[in-house]
């Protein structure tokens, strides 16, 4: 057995000329033959290392020492051959003509494969257009998409390319999906993207792709759909239980049903269930005689509770079920995504299990909420007693024994199906409420003083005497609603110089300026409205240039910043923002969220300074991109003018 393979793997030439040379480089530098690899056999000749052929061109004799040493460097370039014939197979190690010595070997390789200085650049050339239109795929994972870009940026070192590692991080933050945008703005705000590594920016994404995961992962329960008579040929009461697979293209022949087994349909489509088994039909005509007398008998539904262990109150969304109803008793109940439902009463209803009639009190009821929960804490509250197992819910009572019981789901959930028994209802004798609310409706939800007036004078022929209500309804609360009026003066004034600063990030603006300026950002002294712009690239440049103005302009008025007002964006509420105003004592007065009329006074004046820009760059024809000369001119010239704000005196006078 050879030497080389004796003492480990030799890595074979598969075609990746590169990878190989570097580890072939790293192999022959651990047996020490290297040197004879890359310069040849040398020969020690006065202190200087010449190779054997120029000292056997010039006739010179060898000492016994020379001589001694190039045996020893043959012996190490015969060892090497031996190596280089190993990894390099029959038909490529054929096109070789000088297999004379290793080195002849080696660079003919490097040669064929790695090219020329001519070739590399055209490679070098490929691999920089590679690199720039590299961009992650969707459903790309984030360990995936580096090793890509990894790749990629190793070859062009390879062939010579000067690339840092802030150059491949920037390149990767601008080249993520849609979903990663939240996280590179927080990475670039809360990071010096000059010194982080590439080993740091692949652990923060990899979290962040974690959660993302984690979240999409969570099941979404207690979510039922109902599908009306018109969409499915169902019954108008029916429960169509779908699983996830609503929002989702599928192939129906590939559904099994979980009953009979067959494909093409769902478990609740099977044609093996009785009629009316879970839901009870009733006919269009029927329905419409019944609304026309006095209907005598209690009607009944078969509908669907959930028994729910998350919940803390019984609810319903259905007003006609409750046989008793509080509607002095208003609530709030938060769901599980964060949202808030009002409840608008509390009563019983009365349903029937099992030829059981029971009835539920203390029940919710909110009208935004499409399904019906019976809360296991609130039953077992009542004294009931609860047992799950070998997927049966059971529900006993203290002294009449079992009173409910029901199957787990397809969806691993408790279902009831419960037969609702509602009050006599009586269509044709209406209260004096009833028919204020009737014509309200009818009239499209018309003010009641309105529709009083309309009455009281007698303008519409046929309208009924009735009492008008000074009470809004749900409906009319939620389609009249509108933002309140903002003053378009404030209050308040500052005093005396810096005591308020409005501050505002306007941009970014097209098209880039000569020197790549992309922002406006702009100063405005409440007492004077005086007005510093500053021109930023980016916007992580504005805690800086904030420093550069509050540094000029206390020294110009000898006042200090007391208060700054500005929007709540990244750029004004990032860390070393906050801890520089708090260290030099200046108030932050943040605006609400999406009300930029509370910062009125800068946004007023970027408005201005903008409409002044496009009319000067207009009128003399100017190309767009030397906006920032513009926009000096222009506050050069506001500051120096009258405005309503500053009464007899301009900016600069104040």
């Amino acid at each position: 057995m050879t030497e080389g393979s004796s003492n480990g793997y030799v890595p074979k030439f598969l075609g990746h000329c590169d990878h190989w040379a570097k580890l072939m480089e790293n192999l022959l530098h651990s047996k020490e033959y290297w040197n004879v690899v890359d310069r040849g056999i040398m020969v020690d000749v006065t202190g200087e290392a010449r190779s054997f052929s120029s000292v056997v061109s010039e006739s010179r004799p060898l000492t016994d020492v020379q001589r001694k040493e190039y045996e020893e460097n043959k012996l190490k370039d015969l060892k090497a051959k031996n190596l280089l014939y190993q990894v390099i197979e029959r038909d490529m190690l054929e096109t070789i003509l000088d297999r004379s010595s290793s080195k002849a070997i080696w660079d003919s390789m490097k040669q064929k494969f790695q090219g020329s200085t001519r070739v590399k650049r055209a490679q070098l050339q490929s691999l920089r257009c590679d690199f720039e239109i590299l961009r992650m795929k969707e459903g790309e994972t984030v360990n995936a998409y580096f090793a890509r870009v990894l790749s990629i940026a190793n070859k062009m070192k390879a062939h010579g390319e000067n690339l840092n590692e802030t150059m491949i991080t920037e390149k990767i933050l601008r080249s993520m999906i849609f979903k990663f945008n939240y996280v590179v703005c927080s990475i670039k705000e809360s990071n010096n993207m000059t010194i982080m590594t590439i080993n740091e920016l692949q652990s923060i994404l990899l979290v962040h792709e974690q959660r993302m995961k984690s979240q999409g992962e969570e099941e979404q329960v207690l979510k039922v759909t109902h599908e009306d008579k018109a969409g499915r040929g169902r019954g108008r009461g029916a429960w169509r239980g779908r699983r996830g697979r609503a929002r989702h293209s599928f192939n129906r022949a590939t559904v099994e049903c979980y009953k009979c087994h067959k494909l093409g349909h769902f478990q609740n489509e099977c044609p093996s269930y009785e009629k009316g088994a879970h839901y009870t039909e009733m006919d269009e005509e029927e329905e419409l005689i019944l609304m026309a007398y006095v209907q005598d008998k209690k009607t009944s539904k078969k509908e669907v509770w959930f028994l729910d262990s998350g919940c803390s109150n019984h609810m319903s969304g259905n007003k006609d079920w409750f046989i008793e109803m509080d509607e002095q008793f208003k609530h709030s109940v938060k769901l599980g995504n964060g949202a808030k439902m009002m409840v608008m009463g509390k009563g019983s209803v009365k349903l029937v299990t099992a030829r059981l009639t029971q009835v539920v009190r203390d029940v919710f009821f909110i009208p935004e909420h499409k399904n019906n929960l019976l809360s296991i804490g609130q039953l077992q509250g009542k004294g009931l007693a609860i047992i799950m197992k070998d997927k049966v819910c059971k529900i006993y009572h203290p002294t009449r024994g079992l009173i409910m019981q029901t199957l787990m789901a397809a969806n691993r959930m408790f279902v009831l199906l419960a037969t609702m028994i509602t009050q006599p209802l009586n269509y044709l004798i209406a209260s004096m409420d009833d028919l204020s609310n009737l014509w309200h409706r009818r009239y499209g939800h018309v003010n009641n003083k309105s529709l009083k007036t309309l009455e009281s004078k007698q303008l519409v022929k046929g309208l009924p005497q009735f009492k008008a209500t000074n009470t809004a309804g749900t409906v009319c609360h939620r389609g009249k609603q509108h933002q309140a009026v903002i003053p378009k003066k404030s209050q308040w004034r500052a005093l005396r110089r810096l005591q308020l600063v409005h501050a505002d990030l306007c941009g970014p603006i097209t098209p880039t300026s000569n020197s790549l300026k992309r922002y406006l950002l702009c100063f405005i002294d409440d007492f004077s409205r005086k007005a510093s712009i500053y021109f930023l690239a980016k916007k992580s440049e504005t805690f800086a240039m904030f420093k550069i103005f509050k540094s000029f302009v206390e020294k110009e008025s000898e006042c200090d910043i007391c208060c700054l007002r500005t929007d709540r964006g990244g750029e004004f509420t990032s860390k070393e923002f906050n801890v520089f105003c708090v260290n030099h004592g200046i108030k932050r007065q943040l605006m609400a969220a999406y009300t930029p009329q509370q910062n009125g006074v800068a946004e007023r004046k970027n408005r201005t300074i903008l409409n002044m820009v496009r009319c000067l760059l207009s009128k003399k024809e100017i190309p767009k991109l030397f906006w920032p000369e513009a926009v000096r001119w222009g506050l050069h010239v506001l500051n120096r003018s009258l405005t309503v704000a500053v009464k007899e005196k301009t900016h600069e006078e104040c």
